[in-house]
């Protein structure tokens, strides 16, 4: 069975990149049959946070990222840590350390002036002599002075790393004894039975160390799958300004969860020419195997561009449902299919169609200059004047068509051409040039309102 699991830091929000590993690791697990689990690694109490927590949990429940099981907190296993230290100090394969703060820097310093890798030189890793007093040890694991650590990784292929290279004596406890990151990472997977880790590919350089822990307690080593990062237009790494934000952000400005996992699934993984899947899709088809070796780019275009086929494929009654977040309630308004099929093809996001449905329903206070300066010429209040009338001589009034009959009708009687009148009508109605068509507008807001704009608008520019 493939069991996969994301273990986010809850020191700060969940970003685009954190969860594009997430989705990736769901993805594997269901298809297979298998297990995704969730994590919090908290250790670091001193940049810890419940309200990133909170963040992290209400992003998985918005986006329909269910996880099996129950939500595995390190700050919970510190008794389960400090056995697997004391197994491994007692088969002689960690050691307390009794080197000072000072030493290390004095070491240290000496290594940088002689152009030499910094590392721990391994003072106590064969002592038996008397601890120093006055200083709390540190639990180094004796690791491999030399030989290759080879990590087997599903995107990157085999990646070989020289011991004498990028390894010491590397701690598992600290002095006070908190467990370490790697040393923790490589206990917690194996205990939760992962055995697929999906992880950025900045962690790649942390892999041998942990492959150090396994390997020191007897553990079978998952399958590693590195995924390359995501960088902006530049090639850069992403920033906030790029879209490095906070995931419940994407909420906020009105992507819908089906948009997001869509554009973040091609983020490096693709299925031929194929940009639109359906969750059962992705399911159906991802192979962390297929993961491009190279980085992906962030594009907002290419976000925009599926939220936007997202909404003109969502039900009307679903759109309705999505859009009360802003305030907005349609569900029993009338001209509600009228209103979303006019503006479904208009929105690149929710947000955005909701600010359009406002701008139908919601009266102009004012009227943009440039619009007025060219709607408005000598004869224009004259035929707002006639369109208007003919509005109030006719009771029956409800589809577009019945609006577009009636400018037909004026235009006709007074010899003019159909820009004298959308023009003038159109600032009068929604206080500027742009939006659907003027028909739709008006059966939206119905006989009286529409009467009354024109009025208005009559009032304010005669």
């Amino acid at each position: 069975m493939v069991v996969t699991r994301f273990a986010p830091s809850p020191t700060g929000y969940l970003h685009i990149g954190g969860l594009r590993t997430a989705l990736f690791s769901y993805l594997w697990a269901k298809k297979n049959g298998g297990k995704f689990l969730l994590r919090i690694e908290d250790t670091d109490k001193a940049r810890n946070s419940q309200e990133a927590t909170d963040a992290i949990l209400r992003a998985f429940e918005w986006l329909g990222l269910e996880h099996e099981g129950e939500i595995i907190y390190q700050s919970n296993r510190d008794e389960i840590y400090a056995q697997y230290i004391k197994q491994l100090l007692d088969e002689g394969k960690a050691y307390r350390c009794y080197m000072s703060k000072e030493e290390l820097t004095e070491l240290r310093e000496s290594q940088m002036a002689n152009k030499e890798r910094t590392k721990y030189d391994g003072k106590y890793r064969d002592f038996d002599g008397t601890a120093p007093d006055g200083v709390e040890p540190v639990i180094r694991i004796k690791a491999p002075l030399t030989g290759e650590i080879l990590v087997r990784d599903g995107v990157k292929g085999n990646v070989s790393f020289q011991a004498e290279d990028i390894l010491d004596d590397f701690v598992i406890a600290r002095a006070d004894g908190s467990p370490t990151y790697n040393f923790v990472v490589a206990i917690d997977d194996y205990l939760m039975g992962v055995n697929e880790v999906i992880r950025g590919d900045d962690h790649l350089s942390n892999t041998p160390k942990q492959i150090v822990v396994y390997e020191a307690l007897g553990f079978d080593l998952p399958m590693f799958y590195h995924v390359p990062m995501i960088h902006n237009s530049e090639g850069k790494k992403l920033s906030k300004r790029d879209g490095a934000t906070d995931v419940m952000a994407y909420k906020e400005m009105g992507y819908t969860p089906a948009s997001l996992l869509n554009f973040l699934v091609r983020l490096g993984w693709s299925h031929g020419d194929q940009e639109i899947f359906s969750m059962d899709e992705m399911q159906d088809l991802f192979n962390p195997k297929d993961i491009n070796k190279s980085a992906s780019i962030y594009n907002t275009e290419k976000l925009d561009w599926l939220s936007s086929h997202y909404i003109k494929n969502t039900s009307n009654a679903e759109l309705a449902k999505l859009l009360e977040q802003y305030g907005l309630i349609l569900t029993s308004h009338d001209k509600k299919e009228i209103l979303l099929d006019a503006l479904k093809d208009r929105a690149k996001t929710l947000k955005e169609l909701a600010e359009l449905t406002n701008e139908i329903i919601v009266a102009p206070i004012s009227y943009d200059e440039k619009a007025v300066k060219k709607a408005f010429k000598e004869d224009s209040i004259e035929v707002l004047n006639a369109f208007g009338a003919k509005i109030s001589s006719c009771d029956e009034l409800h589809l577009p068509s019945d609006y577009h009959h009636l400018m037909e009708d004026v235009v006709n009687e007074m010899g003019i051409g159909f820009g004298k009148i959308g023009q003038p009508l159109r600032v009068a109605l929604l206080g500027k040039m742009s939006g659907p068509g003027l028909d739709n507008v008006m059966a939206i807001i119905g006989r009286d309102e529409t009467m009354l704009r024109i009025a208005n608008a009559i009032t304010v520019h005669s």
